[in-house]
């Protein structure tokens, strides 16, 4: 069920972040999983998610990591865990930053 409370407290704090890569060449913003997200040459890398937190696509390693750090769960669809797909509650705000700049770096390399 979608948090639409949540998923605006969300946006409070995804969309001035999502503001600042809008200004990079090749990032807008497009569709995922019934929401809008930051895509780079139309890869989404970062958005916010139905039940109100961040969600963004990382190297498995990274995400390994993160994951075991306690910032983020793995993005789970359809029962299964995503290996690259993390995310992250509101809780862990402070985080989203630099979570978006990595994911950004990581799907900008990875895509031609």
């Amino acid at each position: 069920m979608k948090d639409e409370e949540g998923a605006a407290r969300a946006h409070a704090i995804f969309d001035p972040i999502a503001a600042e890569y809008l200004t990079k060449p090749d990032v807008d913003i497009g569709p995922m999983f019934g929401s809008e997200g930051l895509r780079i040459r139309g890869k989404i890398f970062a958005f916010v998610g139905y039940r109100g937190g961040l969600v963004v696509k990382v190297p498995e390693s990274r995400a390994d990591e993160i994951v075991a750090a306690g910032t983020a769960q793995r993005m789970v669809m359809r029962e299964r865990e995503m290996r690259e797909w993390l995310t992250v509650d509101r809780g862990e705000h402070e985080s989203w930053a630099s979570l978006i700049a990595e994911a950004f770096a990581y799907v900008d390399e990875i895509t031609p």
